[in-house]
């Protein structure tokens, strides 16, 4: 039996894991510049229309990506925040943290991938969407610790978003340790937000 037959054979829902391990994998030994669906499929040991109908295009296959790290994200920083003490620096502290640890876990593939997500209006339309959720679930998470309007504490969400991935990316490089830069970014969050 052929590797494509063989490959054939797996479900869907397992042949899609194993093509986005596959191309994390790429990402993480050659960069984004080396994924292409034909690639991907040449690496995972299927067809190339395999590849597409899970992916569509190399933008889908990059959102899919995103998408998969972004929801490990989005799940640690809710499972730090149900643990959080009430209270604005508690709350900063473990959102700081839970968003340096996910980009620790993840890996410079993150900054890679998102890079890689610009240039192509697909790709941009989902990023801007995907960094709006954030925007929103900052804001939603930081409401009840303060006295700022709804429209000003969205923008220093906005704020806080762009100065997080700068420092995770200072973090990732290693400019600077994991702790150094959850404090840094704790501090902006607890000063941006408790500032009237």
């Amino acid at each position: 039996m052929s590797k494509t037959a063989a490959a054939k054979k797996m479900p869907k829902a397992q042949r899609r894991e194993q093509l986005m391990e596959t191309a994390l994998g790429i990402v993480r030994t050659q960069g984004t510049d080396a994924l292409t669906l034909g690639y991907l499929a040449e690496r995972a040991g299927v067809s190339k229309p395999i590849a597409y109908e899970h992916f569509g295009t190399r933008s889908g296959l990059l959102i899919a990506l995103y998408q998969q790290l972004d929801q490990q994200q989005v799940d640690d920083l809710l499972a730090a925040l149900e643990q959080a003490p009430k209270q604005l620096a508690s709350v900063a502290r473990l959102m700081s943290e839970a968003y340096m640890a996910c980009y620790r876990s993840i890996g410079p593939e993150w900054h890679a991938i998102s890079a890689a997500l610009k240039g192509d209006e697909e790709m941009e339309t989902f990023q801007k969407a995907l960094i709006d959720g954030y925007v929103d679930l900052y804001r939603t998470a930081l409401a009840p610790y303060s006295a700022l309007s709804a429209g000003v504490l969205r923008l220093r969400c906005v704020g806080i978003i762009g100065a997080a991935e700068a420092i995770s990316r200072e973090m990732t490089c290693g400019c600077v340790d994991e702790a150094t830069a959850s404090a840094a970014l704790g501090s902006l969050i607890l000063q941006w937000v408790a500032n009237y």
